[in-house]
């Protein structure tokens, strides 16, 4: 049965943070996250209820929103699914227990709209907790609505807010929609209701709470000098850990591959085919897979910090330096995307009310540390410090994520002086409570997220691995060596005629058509280096290791050793810079409607990264450090 073809509508309406995606999840096996961020869900996504809550309903998913009076790309969102059309006949508006003094504003505008509803009451443990209790009945009383404490967490309370939305949309199958249009007069006699409506429903208890105990954390956590410190820290800890958590279950994939190469070597002999499975396939394929652990745990922490109620702190923090740089808080909700993948920040851009503002952060989201980096990143950071301590390439790899900062604030300045701002921007954040993650909803998300990568990433270095063998075997020549046969390939040719280029960075052709391969996926430059090198064909049972023993093998054609700290360096600084993912360059023309824009931000991009490489090798050298 189709989603459109099933009537009546019911929408949900909440703040930011209020639990409102999860209720959607209960309600339809979905599988969107909710992240700490206001704006963080673009559009209304809609889905069918479970077939186990009864007769089933079409939901609508809004945008997280503070107010049903647009000035953002959210608040239009919500207000068009409310408004338009006979589509919505009753709606759940989510509110988060602990911040009704602040949330029942919305429920007034909604009550506006004369939109049938039933209120879905969340963070109920957290309202006990604190030493609080929610007279519901008294808030049901005031507002004229049914309401229903949920458990977000285990689902207790879906099953009445399922019901009550049904009768709701069955008893009143058409209404005449309001518009909202309050003046400042109105919105202050209005907010002083729905906070003497609190005064009425929340009682507090005269001993302390543990809530109250949690947010004092925020004088350290929000503290202009200590907050950046606490920040750096943790994100620390974090980015060690990725090294030294991820080491044992990276052996065990590596071991997996490796003995996969083997298996195939072994059946298919050292002929074309083995070559092509073993050589080509599997290990191109598993250099990149090795990695894969690295981007769960990184996944882990993020999700960690993301429910716990930290990172929409850090939203705070960076505010006020985003703001010299002619961005606000808004702007980092779809930079702190892009350290996952740089489309869907882009998309999320949407949601920022200044075109200037979007212009801006769109052209600086690709510097930021996106996953696909993540291999490159940390077969490079091994190789630099191979058999070191886990935290020091845990530190490296935290200077490069706040390296991609400083270099997009760098690059936010320099357009914010060139393009003069018509008006200030403002970021209204709600702050969540502090909360202990549960530990099977952070392995289900964070595997999730991995397995949405893996899925993203694995057909596209499945097809050029295969692509890249055969141009290293055209022509085919009997009885050469794979070195001879690489070079007198396609493939090597090809490189060879661009080695010119690639030479001031330190490099020879093999490691600029690596660089070139990235332009397909960041991760394929790892897979071309691993069937470059033939790394099957070394007696390491490691995958990685063998890598990085080519690697480490691996001579200039006057017989220096290619791969040396500073080239290695000038490889990081490249890759942390360049725009390479043609994807992002495609929704970028999309979203901002030129081509000029986005064909001259690829261009940049690039050439600001391949300037910067030559210079930092070039330094390096002249400074001694091969």
């Amino acid at each position: 049965m189709s989603v459109d073809q099933l009537t009546p509508a019911v929408a949900l309406v909440g703040s930011p943070n209020s639990g409102k995606t999860t209720l959607f999840n209960w309600l339809t096996g979905s599988k969107f996250k909710t992240v700490n961020y206001a704006g963080s869900t673009v559009d209304a996504h809609r889905g069918l209820s479970l077939p186990l809550y009864g007769e089933r309903l079409t939901l609508l998913d809004t945008p997280g929103i503070y107010s049903l009076q647009p000035h953002g790309e959210d608040e239009e969102v919500t207000l068009r699914t409310l408004t338009q059309g006979d589509q919505v006949r009753a709606a759940i508006v989510v509110l988060d227990g602990t911040q009704l003094n602040r949330q029942l504003y919305l429920v007034r505008q909604m009550q506006e709209l004369a939109i049938p509803m039933v209120l879905a009451v969340t963070m109920m443990d957290l309202v006990k907790g604190a030493g609080r209790r929610l007279d519901l009945e008294k808030l049901s009383e005031l507002t004229d609505c049914p309401v229903v404490a949920v458990d977000g967490r285990l689902g207790g309370g879906v099953q009445d807010v399922v019901d009550a939305a049904r009768v709701l949309s069955v008893a009143r199958p058409s209404r005449t929609v309001n518009k909202i249009a309050w003046d400042d007069a109105r919105i202050e006699r209005e907010v002083a209701v729905a906070e003497a409506w609190t005064k009425q429903v929340v009682y507090k208890a005269p001993d302390k709470s543990s809530l109250d105990h949690l947010r004092r954390w925020d004088r350290f956590l929000l503290h202009s000098f200590w907050g950046a410190v606490f920040f750096v820290l943790i994100m620390g800890m974090l980015f060690s850990s990725i090294f030294w958590l991820a080491a044992p279950m990276m052996d065990l994939v590596d071991l997996a591959f490796g003995t996969a190469v083997q298996a195939v070597l072994d059946t298919l002999g050292t002929g074309l085919l083995g070559d092509f499975v073993g050589n080509g396939i599997v290990s191109g394929v598993g250099a990149v897979m090795v990695f894969v652990p690295q981007i769960f745990i990184l996944f882990v922490g993020f999700t960690l910090l993301e429910d716990s109620g930290y990172l929409a702190r850090a939203a705070t923090i960076v505010d006020r330096p985003l703001h010299k740089l002619g961005l606000s808080g808004r702007a980092f909700v779809p930079i702190l995307s892009g350290f996952a993948c740089a489309v869907p920040a882009i998309m999320a851009t949407r949601n920022i009310r200044s075109a200037r503002e979007r212009w801006i952060t769109v052209f600086i989201i690709p510097f930021m540390t996106c996953s696909a980096r993540l291999p490159v990143y940390a077969l490079l950071l091994t190789f630099i410090f191979h058999d070191e301590p886990a935290w020091k390439p845990g530190l490296a790899l935290t200077a490069l994520y706040l390296g991609a900062l400083v270099i997009g604030g760098i690059a936010a300045a320099i357009l914010n002086r060139m393009i003069k701002a018509t008006h200030e921007s403002h970021f209204l954040m709600e702050l969540p409570v502090y909360r202990w993650p549960k530990p099977k909803f952070t392995l289900q998300i964070a595997l999730r997220r991995t397995r949405s990568y893996v899925m993203r990433a694995g057909p596209t270095i499945f097809v050029f691995v295969m692509i890249l063998w055969a141009g290293t075997h055209i022509p085919f020549i009997p009885d050469a060596t794979p070195t001879q046969q690489l070079e007198e390939s396609v493939v090597g040719k090809t490189g060879q005629l661009v080695e010119p280029v690639f030479a001031p960075m330190g490099l020879d052709w093999r490691a600029g058509l690596g660089i070139m391969s990235a332009f397909v996926a960041r991760e394929v430059f790892v897979s071309s280096l691993a069937v470059i090198f033939s790394i099957a064909d070394t007696d390491d049972d490691s995958l990685q290791d063998s890598l990085l023993q080519r690697m480490h093998e691996a001579t200039l054609s006057n017989g220096s050793p290619m791969f040396t700290t500073a080239s290695v360096v000038g490889l990081i600084l490249f890759f942390m810079i360049a725009l390479q993912c043609l994807s992002t360059t495609g929704v970028t023309w999309r979203e901002m409607g030129s081509w000029k824009y986005a064909i001259g931000q690829l261009v940049a991009l690039n050439i600001l990264a391949y300037v910067v490489a030559v210079i930092a090798v070039q330094s390096l050298r002249a400074a001694g450090i091969a």
